[in-house]
């Protein structure tokens, strides 16, 4: 089977259990985080992941998680399979 990949791009204000609360729903959903990178631009946290999600092709369950934690902590979560991501991204 082959590899399947999505991006995960985290913004908002920088608070206290952003990185928790967003790993929790994607380790509580069995999703390997393949890599991470987050900064804080003077008050403005921004993470990006790629995460493995072979064999989970739907991602509404997910997205609706997220969703609810970035209404929560007032942040803009976006989560895209990569071959979207990349095709979007393309010039």
């Amino acid at each position: 089977m082959e590899r399947r990949r999505a991006v995960v791009s985290v913004i908002g204000k920088d608070k206290v259990g952003i990185i928790s609360k967003v790993t929790t729903i994607l380790a509580d959903n069995n999703m390997n985080i393949l890599d991470i990178s987050q900064t804080i631009l003077q008050d403005f946290f921004t993470m990006m992941m790629i995460i493995d999600v072979t064999g989970n092709e739907n991602l509404s369950q997910l997205r609706d998680q997220l969703d609810l934690v970035g209404e929560e902590m007032d942040l803009k979560i976006n989560i895209q399979l990569e071959e979207i991501f990349q095709a979007m991204h393309r010039i």
